[in-house]
Parts: structure tokens; sequence; C-alpha cells
């Protein structure tokens, strides 16, 4: 067991490779009097086959923490390493290829391409890098998030949880080994959000896949395994096997604790 700062015990984690690492890890925008501290010496793993959900206050640093890792943004102080490779120094090439082999990204925007059936917007990103998808593990990876009938349509003919099926079996069909999702529900209906959240469950549970969440929402991050808690670009706080209710709980808690720090 180990101890939060707020007294409170969480069970220890599973032992398992971790698949993603932040070391000490700051992100600066500019200087001087508009100088913006949006990472401050951030710690922290995130395991494989385990779904973490990241929360904060708006500016605590959660979709900045996210790119970061995923080699989307430049890093100003500590590393960042992906399974055995460290970000920092990679060349513009090395960074591509290691996005494109290693990494999955999930956006708010469901970002497909209205031309293109569902099945060409999964594989896209493969074809464009010249590999053929693994058909046993893209059947596998379809059949989990529920497309199966629905992988001649285009986007204008799926439902807006369908079209984020498709950006999340997009982002896992190159059997990444860590997937990053920023507000996956944000654009959701209650309906449709509890379908996604429930497929990137599967997808750890079933396919072994590592997740890592940015979500603002107590019952978005239920569905995770452990929830890291942000504030002021630092981590202050976390969660094991959550609850919504124990979410909004700690989530207030911590509200308390900044008001009256």
């Amino acid at each position: 067991m180990t101890t939060t700062p707020f007294g409170v015990q969480t069970a220890a984690p599973r032992t398992t490779a971790v698949a993603a690492r932040a070391t000490e890890l700051s992100k600066v925008y500019g200087q001087g009097e508009t100088r913006v501290v949006a990472l401050d010496a951030v710690s922290v793993e995130f395991r494989q086959a385990e779904f973490t959900a990241i929360m904060g206050p708006s500016g605590s640093g959660k979709s900045t923490l996210t790119h970061c890792m995923a080699g989307l943004d430049s890093v100003s102080g500590g590393s960042a390493t992906i399974g055995d490779t460290e970000l920092t120094g990679l060349t513009d090439k090395k960074l591509t290829r290691l996005r494109r082999d290693k990494i999955g990204f999930i956006f708010q925007a469901f970002n497909l391409l209205p031309t293109l059936t569902a099945l060409e917007n999964i594989t896209l990103p493969m074809d464009i890098a010249g590999r053929k998808p693994d058909k046993q593990w893209l059947d596998m990876v379809v059949d989990t998030v529920g497309l199966s009938g629905r992988l001649k349509h285009r986007p204008n003919q799926l439902s807006g949880g369908q079209q984020q099926r498709v950006a999340v079996a997009r982002a896992l069909a190159g059997k990444p080994e860590i997937m990053f999702a920023d507000e996956p529900t944000g654009n959701l209906d209650s309906r449709s959000g509890a379908e996604v959240l429930g497929f990137l469950r599967n997808s750890v549970r079933e396919l072994g896949q590592t997740v890592v969440m940015v979500t603002h929402d107590p019952v978005a991050a239920s569905y995770a395994d452990r929830v890291v808690f942000l504030a002021d670009g630092r981590i202050v706080d976390e969660l094991r096997r959550p609850t919504a209710d124990a979410v909004l709980d700690r989530m207030k808690r911590f509200d308390a604790k900044g008001r009256t720090s």
C-alpha cells in the first residue's frame, strides 16, 4: 500500500513493464512576463496493459504532458521515454518513425478523411508507411470496437460514436506500445461516450493495450485502472481502482486543499 498527499492509502501498482516514463519533465512557454510553466518537473510511469486517466483543472498541464510524451511537442527539460527509447534528442525522422511504429493518439476531433471508408481510415497510417496490416490483429481490433458491419461506410454514414470508434481502431491497428487519448469523448453524447470508453477499457483487458487518457469527467475516469491528478504542472495525487464517486470526492478534497494552501 502507498499513501497519497491526502492521507489516503492506495493499492500498490501491478508489477509489469513500463510502457512510458517521464523523468523531471518540464515544459515552459514564453519568456519574462509571458513565461508560463506548463509542466514543472513531472515524473510518472505508465505501465503496460494498464489504463490511466489524467485529471486536473484547466491549465494544469494534462494535455501538455500527453503531447510531450507522445512526441507531439518538445520538452524544456527532463526526459520522456517510450519503452526503451528516449524522445529527447531524436531527429525529426526518427521521432516520426517512433510515433508511427510505437504510439497511437486519439484526439477529441475524429480527424477522419471523408472520402475514405471506415476500413481505409483505419489502415491509412500503415498505408502511408508502406506497411501491410496484420490481418488477424486488425480483425481482432475491428471486432473489439464493434465495427465489423460498418467497414465500408464513409464517415458521413456513421454516428459520432461510430466515427470515434474508427479513430480508436486506427490508433490500435498499428500495434502501438502505448495509446494516448486527449478528451476522446468530448464531442460525444453520453451513450456514445460510454461506448468509446468501454472499447478503450476492453483494448486494455482483451488486447493488452496501454492507454493514457486526458479527461475532466469523473465518470470517464472511472473506466481507468488508476487516475493521476495534476495541478499547476505538477502531479499532486493518485487513485487506483477508481469509481466516479471516489474521483469526485478526491477532486473536492484537492479543490479544498488548493483554496486553503
